[in-house]
């Protein structure tokens, strides 16, 4: 299966009537979208050609979005006037012609605090192993994470939104947020909100793609829907000599090994075991020569752990933890503690408007319970300043046969979720306003 495009099935009639409905030419317009930026991955902090694209196709849109101050990533408002062009742009085919008599913006836009929808842009340092017509041209670069398809669901509504307010039928203001650097810890989300995107917010949403769930369906919880996560470096230290005097020494590779094994053991019994917190090491180096024990060793790693007090704790519980084991074994150790982020926890009155969206656009059975995932993601740190929820966006096609991992060179997407992403962001929009 080369490109993964579904069709798009029959959710009947909808349970809400809902004006700013995907239109069909729109919606091959963001497909070919999404696949211009597949092809074209940046890292982190360097997604200059995604930003410039972003700002062009808003810009056509009679938007004005706003480069972040680094330089990558956007912002841009729809129904205020500081975020509206004063003419041009032609939007005529964002929405469904059926929609031409549906709803009415009632009140002045302006002055409610905004919902925001946010997007992540940067992809991941791996190579894309697929055969699709789309896959990455740069070598060693893949959108392995969906980034990709939020940024175009993204898009896609903001583009939805901006027709219906120049119908006169946006009930409130929208803040679009293409957001830099999630991949690079502490998440280029830190960077975002100290640029004052979260002024005049007063919601925040968004979706990560999930491998597990269904195109057409997506997957919510109430609270941590998360963990956090933060990168631990290790180095140790001590006297090295020759493998026949190992006394004589201190003996780094075994000291090295034991606290990759003895660590997470340690840990189990000193933090409460429903907080999930977890030591996992990736890497692990040391000496040189088969006969010689080395004067240095190094160890690499994440710790992740399932909600906020656990996490405030976990850097003085690793720590003191690695010295102890270190200290059995004669190792001097330094620790780099990194710190990631924080889960993201739902707050329940923002995911339930997600639950109404979906269903207002297809129907009750399109959302399903989701689990807590030990993955980290840096849209927690804007809930640390408004309330917000994620949803996982389902990318399974219909006749996949295995489950297509996020982070693997083989990624990739049911382009249908692309649509499903649009419609849940504009009637979260619309719904909200109602508020």
């Amino acid at each position: 299966m080369n490109q993964l495009t579904s069709p798009e099935p029959d959710p009947g009639p909808a349970p809400a009537a809902l004006p700013g409905k995907l239109s069909e030419p729109l919606r091959a317009e963001l497909i070919e979208f999404r696949r211009d930026l597949h092809m074209h991955p940046e890292l982190g902090k360097q997604e200059f050609r995604t930003t410039a694209v972003l700002k062009a196709r808003l810009e056509a849109a009679g938007l004005r979005p706003r480069v972040l101050p680094g330089g990558t990533g956007l912002v841009c408002d729809i129904g205020t006037r500081d975020g509206d062009a004063d003419g041009g742009g032609d939007t005529r085919g964002d929405v469904d012609e059926q929609d031409a008599t549906e709803g009415g913006a009632d009140g002045d836009a302006t002055r409610r605090p905004m919902l925001a929808i946010r997007a992540d842009i940067d992809a991941l340092p791996i190579p894309d192993t697929k055969t699709v017509p789309y896959r990455s041209t740069e070598p060693g670069r893949a959108h392995a994470c969906g980034h990709d398809v939020h940024t175009t669901a993204a898009l896609g509504a903001g583009l939805v939104l901006a027709a219906l307010d120049r119908q006169g039928r946006l009930p409130a203001p929208v803040r679009l947020i293409f957001q830099p650097a999630e991949e690079v810890l502490p998440g280029g989300a830190t960077d975002v909100v100290e640029a004052g995107v979260l002024d005049g917010v007063g919601r925040i949403i968004a979706v990560h793609c999930d491998p597990k769930v269904d195109a057409g369906r997506i997957g919510l919880r109430h609270g941590p829907i998360t963990s956090a996560c933060d990168r631990l470096e290790v180095t140790l230290s001590g006297a090295g000599g020759h493998t026949a005097r190992p006394h004589l020494t201190t003996d780094l590779v075994t000291a090295a090994a034991r606290i990759a094994v003895d660590v997470p053991a340690v840990l189990s019994r000193r933090i409460d075991a429903r907080s999930g917190l977890s030591v996992t090491w990736g890497r692990i180096e040391s000496g040189h020569a088969p006969n010689v024990i080395p004067q240095h060793a190094e160890l690499s790693g994440t710790v992740r752990c399932l909600d906020l007090p656990s996490w405030r704790e976990a850097p003085d519980l690793v720590h003191a933890a690695i010295d102890e084991v270190a200290a059995l074994h004669r190792a001097k150790s330094t620790v780099d503690y990194v710190r990631g982020v924080p889960p993201v926890v739902n707050d329940q009155a923002v995911a339930d408007l997600l639950r109404e969206a979906m269903t207002a656009r297809l129907g009750a059975d399109a959302v399903e319970d989701t689990e807590q995932s030990l993955g980290g993601e840096d849209f927690s740190w804007y809930l640390e300043h408004v309330p917000g929820a994620m949803a996982r966006l389902g990318v399974r096609a219909p006749d996949e046969t295995r489950v297509r991992d996020l982070h693997a060179g083989d990624f990739d997407v049911d382009e249908y979720a692309i649509t499903v992403g649009v419609e849940l962001f504009t009637a979260a929009a619309l719904l909200d306003a109602r508020v």
